[in-house]
């Protein structure tokens, strides 16, 4: 018993040897992962960036963040890591001796003083990148920028006189340009180049701006004092002209907006004065827009006056010779009055057309005065004038079509008795197959729709011959007639058709006669029907019998009927 509690101890201790060495290994990686890190960190060509700001001037600003970037990684590499280099000392005594926790503790501590650093270091080489790239991006854009310069002025120098009263306030923008340049010259001088570098950024506004003004003003001075004011000059002659030869143009308030404009130019030139082209060529385009509408307007009040020279005495014209055709209408409607029957509501066309061109007459009269007096405008004139003559086509097309419809009564009352006259011979042609077929006789109830079928057509004849016609009622009669004569003429056709197969059925069953009751009683009951002229009862009793001897008979039958036929 003894002897298994020793060898169980022995293996508790070997576990634990394992678990403790494992875990030792561990940590050591830990630490050789820390001195990597940290010999890393001394490796980083910090000296050699800050050698690089010794190129600049090291005076102001570059001087103190100079000083200041060496104290920092001065820190780093005469406190910060030798105090990390007694930690990973400490660590590593730790972990010989199996005290994890202490030397989980320092590793820690190493790992948060690394960050630092790394920190540390990150920044001061961010903002020495910042300020090497400051510099090297200010001297690059500065020459661009002075060559910029140096055009504007030339192009001041040589065209001042395009600039009018402006070109002062250009030059003293310039002057604000050249101001900047000598101040980026000064902190690039001591070593501010930060500071330089946001003077790059705003004399780079500055000058595009500048360049827009003096590429823009000169086009918009020429707009300004030039271009709109002439074409005020030939809308003020134009109006002055237009005035003089009759023409009405207070509704269009045209010497009002005139002034506006000129107010507007006005403002434009002082705006310009100042340089401030934003305004301006907003304004300008809205300006042309209103002389646009201007020139416009005018146009239309000429196009009116040619309209009316051109038509007024055409739409009089028209009237007259309207009034005339409605006198016309007038008697042929009486005329056909004594032949045919009109509606009541077709007996007031004439009136109304009349009514409509009385009215329609003393609206242009009206407007002849108008045009006489010469007090309105012509636009106003145009549009009545317009107006009048889109009513005269209406009332013309009404004339139209009620002179036609006059005209087709006659061709209705032809087109009716031709109608009538073939119903007659297709009803003869009916009787004809009726009588050719040798039926024994007809049912009762096709017997009566023959006499329906002339009761319609005599329906036609009598309102043929009524005075005066009403063409309405032929034509509702003629189309009864129409579809009576259809169906009987088909339903003739069926009829025959059924009697043959009858016959045809009944003959081809006697074959099966004498040796078959039950088909003899069905046949017997088909001739019963047949004597009575009840011939679908009759072909359904003989095809029943037929079919149940021999199935397919019928369609045999009828195929024998449809080849004697062909």
């Amino acid at each position: 018993m003894v002897y298994y509690y020793i060898i169980g101890a022995i293996v508790i201790v070997l576990i634990l040897l394992i678990i403790g060495f494992i875990t030792r290994k561990k940590y050591y990686k830990e630490i050789d992962k820390l001195e990597a890190w940290k010999i890393d960190i001394m490796n980083r060509p910090v000296v050699d960036e800050l050698g690089k700001v010794k190129q600049l001037n090291m005076t102001g600003e570059t001087e103190e963040m100079f000083e200041r970037w060496r104290k920092a990684w001065d820190d780093i590499v005469a406190v910060e890591l030798p105090d990390i280099e007694d930690y990973l000392f400490d660590s590593e005594e730790f972990t010989d001796k199996y005290r994890f926790k202490m030397a989980k503790e320092s590793n820690m501590k190493i790992e948060t003083i690394l960050k630092n650093v790394e920190a540390k270091i990150e920044n001061i080489l961010g903002e020495l990148h910042e300020l090497i790239g400051s510099e090297e991006e200010s001297r690059v854009e500065i020459e661009e920028l002075n060559k910029k310069y140096k055009m504007l002025k030339k192009t001041l120098l040589i065209q001042r006189h395009v600039y009018g009263k402006s070109i002062h306030n250009l030059e003293s923008k310039l002057e604000e340009v050249s101001a900047k340049i000598s101040l980026f010259n000064e902190l690039t001088e001591h070593g501010d180049y930060l500071q330089a570098r946001e003077v790059v950024i705003v004399l780079k506004e500055k000058i595009q701006t500048l360049i827009d003004k003096i590429e823009k003003i000169p086009e918009l001075i020429t707009e300004v004092s030039t271009i709109l004011p002439s074409q005020l000059t030939e809308i003020e002659d134009g109006l002055k002209e237009m005035s003089d030869q009759g023409f009405i143009l207070d509704h269009l308030q045209v010497e009002k907006e005139l002034e506006n404009i000129k107010t507007s130019l006005k403002s434009y030139t002082e705006l310009l004065e100042k340089t401030e082209i934003n305004e301006v060529e907003s304004g300008i385009k809205d300006l042309k827009d209103k002389i646009d509408v201007l020139y416009e307007l005018l146009e239309k009040e000429v196009q009116a006056k040619h309209f009316i020279q051109k038509n007024q005495a055409e739409t009089k014209n028209s009237l007259i010779g309207m009034k005339e055709t409605n006198e016309q209408i007038k008697h042929e409607t009486d005329f056909v009055m004594q032949s045919y029957q009109l509606l009541e509501g077709e007996l007031e066309i004439p009136n109304s057309l009349d009514k409509q061109l009385t009215k329609l007459i003393k609206r242009f009269e009206a407007l002849e005065i108008k045009i006489m007096e010469d007090r309105s405008a012509y636009t106003i004139l145009s549009t009545d004038l317009t107006d009048i003559r889109e009513e005269i086509e209406k009332i013309k097309q009404d004339q139209q079509e009620f002179t036609l419809h006059l005209q087709n009564l006659r061709k209705d009352e032809l087109e009716a008795r031709e109608k009538l006259t073939e119903l007659k011979k297709k009803v003869s042609d009916t009787l004809k197959i009726i009588s050719k077929s040798n039926i024994p006789g007809l049912p009762n109830e096709f017997e009566l729709f023959m006499e329906q079928v002339h009761e319609n057509i005599q329906d036609v004849f009598k309102c043929l011959n009524e005075k005066p016609l009403n063409i309405k009622a032929i034509q509702t009669y003629l189309q009864h007639a129409i579809e009576a004569v259809d169906s009987l003429y088909n339903q003739t056709n069926e009829l025959v058709e059924t009697v043959v197969l009858v016959e045809k059925v009944i003959q081809y069953g006697n074959r099966y006669r004498a040796r078959n009751s039950k088909l003899a009683e069905g046949l017997r009951r088909a001739e019963e029907h047949f004597r009575s002229y009840e011939y679908q009862m009759a072909l359904e009793e003989a095809a029943t019998a037929v079919e149940e001897v021999e199935p397919g008979a019928i369609k045999h039958i009828e195929d024998i009927i449809h080849n004697d036929e062909i």
